[in-house]
C-alpha cells in the first residue's frame, strides 16, 4: 500500500505559477497528475515513467506545465506556469507501485491516488 499526499495548491491570479508536489510513502514507478473541475470528468494532465525517460503532457499543458520527479524522495512535481482560469480544478497525484518502465495517461493505469489539492486561478 502506498499513500500519496499532494501539496502546493492555492489561489493564484491568471498568468501566475504554482508548483504542486506529491510525496509517496514508498517507492513508486509510473506517476501522473490528473485534474477534475466542478461538473466535469477527471482528465489527464501529465505523467512520467520512473526513469523520467518518458514524459507525457496533455495538449493544453504543453508549453505551460512540466512534470518532474525525485526518486530519492519518492516525490513527483507539477510546475504550472501561465495559469488560466480554466485550469481551476482539484489536482490529483496518481502512482503505480508495481515495477514498470511504462507510463500511463489514463486513470486506470494507477492504483494509488492522493486526496487532491485545490488550484484556483482568478481572472
Amino acid at each position: 500500500q502506498v499513500h500519496l499526499v499532494e501539496s502546493g495548491g492555492g489561489l493564484v491570479q491568471a498568468g501566475g505559477s504554482l508548483r504542486l508536489s506529491c510525496a509517496a510513502s514508498g517507492r513508486t514507478y509510473a506517476m501522473g497528475w490528473f485534474r477534475q473541475a466542478p461538473g466535469k470528468d477527471r482528465e489527464f494532465v501529465a505523467a512520467q515513467s520512473w526513469s523520467a525517460d518518458d514524459t507525457y503532457l496533455a495538449d493544453y499543458a504543453k508549453g505551460r506545465f512540466a512534470i518532474s520527479r525525485d526518486n530519492a524522495k519518492n516525490t513527483v512535481y507539477l510546475q504550472m506556469n501561465s495559469l488560466r482560469p480554466e485550469d481551476t480544478a482539484v489536482y490529483y497525484c496518481a502512482a503505480d507501485a508495481t515495477y514498470t518502465t511504462a507510463v500511463f495517461t489514463t486513470a486506470r493505469g494507477y492504483p494509488y491516488w492522493g486526496q487532491g489539492t485545490q488550484v484556483t486561478v482568478s481572472s
